[in-house]
């Protein structure tokens, strides 16, 4: 037999053995076996999704280290293994349950603590891993702004509090009902749109780092005795720039894999993500440039940041140029409410935590009910957006969970930090925190030979 009538014999068979399933195969989005494997395709998605945002914990500890003194590094390393450690565990024992637990009035949860009765459920399992990364994204905003002098087990002392307590009760409020139908929230009963967390994680992360910032106090040196503040420069752009970019990829897995779902809606999510992050990168720079007649780049990284944030609750529902103005609005609000906090507030925040998450995570909320499209993208019978005919209904239900989540964290947190303070103390020595907290909590160094101070 020649080598073409070969190869045409294989098409053949080929060819009849596709006919001859092709009944099946049509037949299958209908079948037992088809609902499986979606199943196991929302598993496998949200799982990956998971992954995606625990590799954002590095990118907060690189931005954050880049953005601070080198004498101060290891206990930025330190404090992101750990928030995501004991954060994890206080989020399994207790946090999950009240979270996300059955409840009557809307308000707690009252079981799945240690993961209870789910022994089998593939799906719940897939859940609380992506849930208990979100919680330690909350845990691990405030340490930037606390950073270079604050005691490192008031930290961890305070991230256990926030993964067992303050964010697991907003949660409720606002999530209670993704895993369970009688889990249902306060807020959430209202109608409050925060599809991926620009408010639950990140505005929630940002008010509790305003809190701990104020009860801390400033760095040493930040502020002149007129009041004016100084530039404590970090000692690595490089490294918080490569911390920006690990955020901005783990962030596909925070937006994308909230849908849990995996179908084509997740691109859709993906696109929308993309186009507030650029254009929040864009505006902060521009910003920058006007105002100090340099592109920074400090300023820019966090621009990619805000729109990040800005995009977070209405990723789902906007459209794709609608997420560009989101991001827009986000990278001017991000310079303009640095400076504000640091000249007027005289707030010391290092990284811009503050900024980025507390009130671009309002913005992104609020923003759900101005650009809102439901409509237009197929997902509802009628727009929610304001700018889409929806009235000012939903604007106002988002103001309200915004307003209340200010209340609830920097309320909650000022509690906390007060009381950290007032029995084992927030913050180290005065030559603790002039030598490096690397040397004066942890006894080592980030950069051995490159710093004036040694463990000698």
């Amino acid at each position: 037999m020649s080598r073409s009538s070969s190869r045409a014999y294989t098409v053949a068979a080929v060819t009849a053995l596709f006919l001859f399933l092709l009944p099946a195969l049509a037949g299958a989005q209908d079948s037992p076996d088809a609902e499986v494997l979606q199943g196991n395709l929302n598993i496998v998605w949200t799982a990956v999704a998971a992954f995606l945002v625990l590799f954002m914990q590095p990118g907060f500890a690189m931005l954050e280290a880049g953005f601070t003194e080198a004498k101060n590094a290891v206990n930025i390393m330190m404090k992101n293994f750990m928030d995501l450690s004991v954060g994890a565990l206080a989020f399994y024992f207790v946090g999950f349950g009240l979270m996300f637990g059955a409840t009557e009035n809307g308000w707690v949860g009252g079981s799945l603590f240690a993961l209870s009765g789910v022994q089998g459920s593939d799906w719940t399992y897939t859940f609380w891993m992506f849930q208990v990364v979100f919680a330690a994204t909350a845990a691990t905003i405030v340490s930037g702004a606390v950073a270079g002098r604050t005691k490192f087990g008031a930290y961890l002392l305070a991230s256990i509090v926030i993964c067992l307590f303050i964010y697991p009760i907003f949660g409720k409020w606002a999530w209670g009902s993704l895993l369970l139908d009688n889990g249902a929230g306060w807020l959430e009963g209202r109608g409050f749109i925060d599809f991926a967390g620009s408010t639950v994680v990140h505005s929630v992360g940002g008010w509790l780092a305003l809190a701990g910032a104020i009860v801390v106090g400033a760095r040493k040196g930040k502020f002149g005795s007129d009041g004016k503040p100084r530039a404590l420069p970090g000692h690595s752009l490089p490294l918080a720039a490569l911390g920006v970019f690990i955020l901005w990829f783990g962030w596909f897995g925070f937006n994308a894999g909230s849908t849990t779902t995996g179908d084509g809606e997740l691109g859709r999510v993906a696109v929308t993500t993309i186009l507030a992050s650029a254009g929040g990168a864009i505006a902060a720079m521009l910003t920058s440039w006007f105002m100090f007649k340099k592109p920074d780049a400090s300023m820019t990284g966090n621009g990619v940041i805000a729109g990040l944030v800005s995009i977070t609750a209405p990723c789902y529902t906007v459209t794709p140029t609608g997420a560009i103005f989101i991001g827009l609005i986000g990278g001017i609000l991000v310079v303009l409410s640095i400076l504000f906090i640091e000249r007027t507030l005289k707030i010391d925040d290092p990284v811009g935590a503050i900024s980025a998450h507390g009130t671009c995570g309002a913005w992104g909320t609020l923003a759900c009910g101005i650009f809102g499209a439901e409509a237009v993208l197929g997902i509802g019978d009628s727009s929610t957006g304001l700018l889409y005919g929806g009235g000012l209904a939903q604007t106002g239900v988002q103001l309200l969970g915004i307003g209340v989540a200010f209340a609830w964290a920097f309320g909650t947190g000022l509690v906390l930090f007060y009381g950290i303070k007032a029995t084992i103390g927030m913050r180290v020595s005065d030559s603790e925190e002039v030598n490096g907290l690397d040397i004066g909590e942890h006894g080592i160094e980030a950069y051995n030979g490159f710093q004036i101070f040694t463990t000698q």
